[in-house]
């Protein structure tokens, strides 16, 4: 029988008190669709590590929604590694989202471990089976990796480490997921692999960011975007039709779920999911 497509949201530490009050009404009004988890990000080599401890007690104050900080281990140690695990475990977490992460600009020590598969087996000797791990996957594949079926090998090092599930890089063609996901199956990669969810709300700034971390904007997205110039309206009515209709589509297509990168807003998944809430009631 086929289960039930789950949610999930993405959230990142707010640098002001007045950012986490506001994050934790974006939080409590994200969580009336009974998502499974909240995820809060970890910055690089880091830096954000005790916002992001902030951040997850006050998510679990406030809210019901389980929460899944994320772990990078780039710049620390696996001595911090190891004390961040068992504080996680102390306040009852169940579920990490495991990544290897970037070294922060000027930071010169990568860190004990170099791989996100080594940070999973130090959960793993650390926790036992206590976590949960999501690690991520790439169905564009990571702008490091230096062939197509190499970054499959690392994603399969995570999930032969320990992996339970995970969670993609964003992207807007369904296509790239569909083939990710069956190259995996042919691996023997059988773990969900939720696809992560990107808005589209202020394109420049989503042009930046794709073109630093590899994910792929169709050309017909950019043109029609830059035809808005800034009518900020237009931008959103437009970038609401194209991720819904991606959504949709990998639904239809058999994704176990959606993670969206909320970008500490709720707005859009708002509206975003209750157009979807068929697939999510099948």
């Amino acid at each position: 029988m086929k289960q039930k497509p789950v949610i999930s949201f993405e959230f990142f530490p707010p640098k002001t008190p007045e950012g986490l009050a506001k994050l934790m009404q974006t939080a409590q009004k994200l969580q009336e669709f009974s998502p499974e988890f909240f995820s809060v990000t970890f910055g690089a080599g880091g830096s954000t590590r005790e916002g992001t401890l902030e951040t997850v007690r006050q998510l679990q104050e406030k809210t019901k929604t389980a929460v899944a900080p994320h772990l990078a281990c780039m710049g620390c140690t696996e001595a911090e590694l190891t004390d961040i695990i068992k504080h996680y475990k102390k306040m009852g977490l169940k579920r990490i989202v495991a990544l290897r992460g970037d070294l922060p600009s000027g930071m010169g020590h990568s860190g004990e471990l170099k791989y996100a598969y080594e940070l999973v087996q130090l959960i793993r000797k650390t926790a036992d089976d206590h976590f949960h791990i999501e690690v991520a996957a790439y169905p564009e594949f990571h702008p490091q990796a230096k062939s197509a079926h190499d970054d499959i090998l690392h994603f399969k090092n995570k999930v032969e480490a320990g992996a339970n599930s995970a969670i993609t890089q964003y992207f807007f063609n369904a296509d790239a997921y569909f083939h990710f996901r069956d190259e995996c199956a042919k691996q023997g990669i059988l773990i969900p692999i939720v696809p992560g969810i990107m808005p589209i709300t202020l394109f420049s700034k989503l042009v930046r960011f794709s073109d630093s971390c590899g994910a792929e904007i169709p050309r017909w997205i950019r043109k029609k975007c830059e035809t808005y110039h800034d009518d900020a309206d237009s931008i959103r009515e437009f970038g609401i039709e194209i991720v819904h209709s991606l959504c949709d589509r990998l639904l239809e297509g058999g994704a176990p779920g959606l993670h969206f990168y909320t970008l500490n807003q709720a707005d859009m998944s708002a509206i975003l999911i209750p157009r979807l809430s068929k697939r999510f009631t099948k």
